[in-house]
């Protein structure tokens, strides 16, 4: 349980990307196009396979959230730009986006 507690979200900023400082120390950001294109609904995966529905190549290049929020004590959600709302993201799933965004550097 100590563990988990380390990897909850201390900071969030929503700026060019999303800046997330997590309570462990580790900081990333994630780019919002990446953000947007593994949003995780019913609408962009299909919820019996898990089969990713959104086309990479369908997100505006320009997408950006017009305002974000937290959701209980377990995630963020995004409202995009593209009229897009209904995403949730688990600090489970952001922190694995963080994780795999820093071992591509």
């Amino acid at each position: 349980m100590q563990n988990l507690r380390k990897r909850r979200i201390e900071k969030v900023l929503v700026e060019n990307d999303l800046y997330l400082l997590w309570k462990d120390g580790m900081e990333a950001r994630l780019p919002y196009f990446d953000l947007r294109d593994a949003c995780p609904c019913a609408l962009c995966v299909n919820e019996l396979t898990g089969e990713k529905i959104l086309k990479s190549s369908d997100i505006r290049q320009d997408i950006q959230p017009s305002r974000s929020e937290f959701v209980g004590n377990y995630a963020l959600r995004f409202y995009w730009n593209d009229g897009h709302d209904s995403g949730i993201y688990n600090f489970r799933m952001l922190r694995e986006l963080c994780e795999h965004t820093l071992s591509k550097s």
